[in-house]
């Protein structure tokens, strides 16, 4: 993108969001999630700006935690219906006969259990806009019912034969190709067309280059603030080498959690590790299924009686001893990820590290050694 559009476009986003700010408050929007200055952020947000204005149907596709419903937010916000209400349902979380009495309400009697007249969701959106999550999960009977509201406004309400006339604009979102599932016969080709007026992609984390740091230090302010710490951490460069590394395929909502659980953790103002992954168990779920050991299991107290029964020991020899196992020990729970293994061990990465390069030689020459390549090469090391 030559620079003087990308200028434009940045122009354009600092608008919006000026505007948006001025509109809906900060804590109930994460407003601030949407932070970013790659070129295919922007272009994003130029495109979800100038739809906005244009109360037709808008498809957001994207992979899971990019911001989907951040985004309609922003929409909804940004278009002449500011002012009404944003409701929100998602699709794949109720059985459809639920479904159909979320959207469309129902009357009293319409079931078991039905005491009263409720109204749906696009009642109570009337004059602002539906948000729908994982649309390509709605179930076909809804989605012929859904059809008629787009085209002609009105709905009938579970349980009567009465048509209900709304004014609501649809913002649907999805991470399935929708035109696959109408090749596949599991959704309607018709209400694929009316939804797509527009259909917008949402860049995953991985492709928004110079976004992902940015991102980093504002979850770890923010956090910082609520857990009340007096200074905000930073990272170590091993770390910002690592969070650019990753793939995150959770994206912005991965990065969130794995920043914020780094936070929580450091015991110091500087960030030297980070979990990718909070479900690595302590333990070899491969081998023994025993927990790492430490200084107060069974092992060790009949190893410290052995130690005893053989004094004079050399005392220095047997503390390196001991170092050397339970590092050997964390490195193969953690997979070989050094950072993983300096959590399991309650070390800082750069004193893990300091260790492993004390120890390398006796760790890669004695019986049960580490494959000498396997640290180094780790994605963690």
């Amino acid at each position: 993108m030559p620079y003087c559009v990308r200028d434009q476009t940045v122009q354009i986003y600092h608008s919006m969001a000026n505007t948006t700010l001025k509109r809906f408050s900060a804590p109930q929007s994460h407003l601030s999630e949407a932070i970013g200055i790659s070129e295919s952020f922007l272009f994003f947000q130029q495109q979800l700006a100038r739809v906005a204005g244009a109360s037709r149907p808008v498809v957001l596709i994207g992979e899971r935690g990019t911001g989907k419903e951040l985004a309609a937010a922003r929409i909804h916000y940004l278009s002449p219906r500011w002012s009404g209400p944003f409701i929100k349902l998602n699709c794949a979380a109720l059985a459809p006969s639920v479904l159909e009495s979320e959207l469309f309400g129902h009357e009293p009697g319409a079931f078991t259990g039905a005491n009263r007249l409720r109204e749906g969701r696009f009642e109570s959106a009337h004059s602002g806009t539906l948000f729908l999550d994982e649309l390509g999960l709605m179930p076909l009977a809804v989605q012929e019912k859904l059809l008629r509201v787009v085209e002609y406004g009105t709905f009938e309400r579970v349980g009567s034969s009465e048509a209900t006339s709304v004014d609501v604009r649809l913002v649907a979102a999805t991470s399935v190709d929708l035109r696959g599932l109408v090749a596949e016969g599991r959704f309607k080709a018709d209400l694929s067309d009316r939804l797509s007026f527009q259909v917008l992609y949402l860049p995953p984390l991985r492709l928004r280059e110079g976004d992902i740091l940015a991102l980093a230090n504002h979850f770890a302010k923010r956090f910082a603030i609520e857990l009340g710490l007096s200074r905000t951490p930073s990272f170590s460069p091993s770390v910002v080498a690592e969070l650019q590394r990753y793939d995150w395929p959770g994206n912005v909502r991965e990065l969130k959690n794995v920043v914020e659980r780094a936070v929580y953790l450091s015991e110091t103002e500087e960030i030297t590790f980070i979990t990718l992954n909070p479900f690595n168990p302590p333990f070899d779920l491969k081998g023994t299924g025993q927990p790492l050991p430490s200084l107060g299991t069974e092992d060790n107290r009949c190893e410290r009686s052995n130690v005893e029964s053989q004094f004079p020991v050399n005392f220095d020899s047997v503390i390196r001893r001991r170092e050397v196992e339970l590092i050997r020990s964390a490195l193969a729970a953690a997979h070989y990820q050094q950072h993983e293994a300096a959590r399991l061990l309650g070390l800082t990465y750069d004193r893990f590290r300091g260790l492993y390069r004390k120890y390398k030689e006796r760790l890669e020459s004695e019986p049960g050694a580490l494959d000498a390549k396997r640290p180094e090469s780790s994605p963690s090391g």
